[in-house]
């Protein structure tokens, strides 16, 4: 009787310790996958990683990823946000008004006529919110595009073309990290709304501009 009772003791004894061991296993696992959902924006920066190999490369759908750490437009305040925003805005449309009267064809040509339609809309869009806010918005290009305007009227043809692409690129690279900082510091719902629905139009010119362009993508 002894005897045969030792072994079902020992027996059950190795299976609560496996139990235990179990366990502990699946608290881990668990405890790794919760702090990664609580960690502020590791859900995001590991899918945009994901998407696009790094930061800064093009994402699967053909939109070209910005970089929150990257040069960006001054945005140290809601306000100062919302008018680099309208400037961007502005230069875009601008610069693709020129494209056109200038009688850009193919791939730039499509280039304006999408950067004046989604930029107007943008821009439409945050004067509503700007309204709400008492910040008016600047209806120009800034300084720096104001300065290039002269040089880029005197272009014409296939140069004029390129380094209109070529801008394309280097102001959607900088609006999108632009967006993407100021998402990550901002307390303002309305603007982080704003930014939700505008910066996939903003990557998708970004990746437009360097596909036709014919930048390394």
């Amino acid at each position: 009787m002894k005897r045969s009772f030792l072994p079902l003791l020992a027996t059950g004894l190795l299976a609560l310790a496996s139990c235990n061991d179990a366990s502990k296993s699946g608290t881990a696992a668990s405890g790794t996958d919760s702090n990664m959902a609580n960690t502020p924006g590791a859900s995001a920066d590991t899918a945009a990683t994901a998407m696009s190999g790094d930061s800064s490369g093009p994402a699967s759908s053909g939109t070209a990823m910005g970089d929150a750490n990257g040069p960006t437009a001054p945005h140290a305040t809601d306000k100062q946000f919302m008018e680099s925003a309208a400037h961007s805005d502005q230069n875009e449309i601008q610069q693709s008004k020129m494209a056109l009267a200038k009688g850009v064809t193919g791939m730039a040509k499509d280039m304006a006529n999408k950067m004046i339609a989604d930029h107007t809309k943008s821009t439409a869009d945050l004067k509503m919110i700007a309204a709400r806010k008492g910040v008016t918005l600047p209806t120009d290009m800034d300084a720096d595009h104001k300065a290039m305007k002269p040089a880029m009227e005197k272009l014409s043809g296939k140069d004029f073309e390129q380094k209109y692409l070529a801008q394309m690129v280097a102001d959607h690279q900088k609006t999108a990290n632009t967006m993407m900082a100021h998402e990550k510091m901002t307390k303002d719902a309305d603007l982080k709304a704003f930014i939700g629905k505008t910066l996939p139009v903003v990557q998708q010119h970004l990746g437009m501009a360097q596909k036709d362009s014919g930048m390394k993508m």
